[in-house]
């Protein structure tokens, strides 16, 4: 079972949103009517269940498949003329529209305890929302359009993570006995987001300075897949300092 700290680490760096009235957030909104997926009579939670399904719905998964840019309005451009894309790219869509509806989401990039040495295959990407009236972020993964729950209480990744499986609940049904527990449980290892979560400020969500969140005696990773850089990133173990609220 991996373990975390508690500590409340002195925090350096801010965290970053758009503003809602933001041109970029509007043009979102108004072109692809996001306002018409949700109504006053939903709380946080069910907004963004509603706005994953519709996201869920508007192509098919190609993991092989990476766009130019990486901001939703170019994504989502593609997708009308036939371009499928990976769980990167839902991801980067449902955060947006979640940003533009006045949600504070986040990207959270996932990798296993071999990220650095695994070929292929060593990372996922999801959301993570903060909902106000609970007081704490929970997970979003809208290429399996699920929420993971346990007690009726959505979970965070790391809540996902020292979760057992039975004690989840998975509102989804897979074909084949899929189970999306087992398979997502290897990803939940390392836990990486940005300190800027500002849509399409011109620059991709892995080229920003990072915080990635690490069990206690685990190695830093500085290589993904190989080949590929960390990045500009900052480690901790704290999970007082991931879970920060953006309020």
């Amino acid at each position: 079972m991996i373990t975390f700290s508690l500590e409340k680490s002195r925090v350096e760096n801010q965290f970053l949103w758009l503003d809602y009235n933001h041109q970029y957030l509007k043009e979102l909104r108004d072109r692809y009517s996001l306002g018409n997926l949700v109504n006053g009579e939903m709380n946080d939670l069910t907004k963004v269940e509603a706005v994953m399904n519709w996201v869920n719905c508007l192509w098919e998964h190609n993991g092989e498949n990476e766009p130019n840019r990486f901001d939703p309005l170019y994504i989502l451009e593609r997708v009308s003329k036939g371009n499928q894309f990976r769980c990167v790219e839902f991801s980067v869509v449902l955060n947006g529209c979640l940003n533009a509806l006045g949600l504070s989401s986040r990207i959270l990039s996932l990798k296993t305890q071999d990220c650095e040495t695994r070929e292929y295959g060593a990372g996922h990407v999801v959301v993570e929302t903060f909902i106000p009236e609970l007081n704490k972020w929970k997970m979003a993964d809208p290429q399996f359009n699920l929420v993971p729950y346990r007690n009726t209480q959505p979970l965070n990744a790391v809540e996902l993570a020292l979760s057992s499986k039975d004690s989840v609940d998975i509102k989804q049904s897979f074909t084949n006995s899929f189970s999306y527990y087992d398979w997502i449980s290897p990803y939940l290892f390392y836990f990486t987001i940005n300190f800027d979560n500002r849509v399409n400020d011109e620059r991709s969500y892995k080229e920003k300075e990072q915080l990635m969140l690490v069990p206690l005696g685990a190695q830093f990773p500085k290589v993904f897949q190989r080949v590929h850089s960390i990045g500009n990133i900052e480690y901790t173990h704290s999970l007082n300092r991931f879970y920060l609220s953006p309020i």
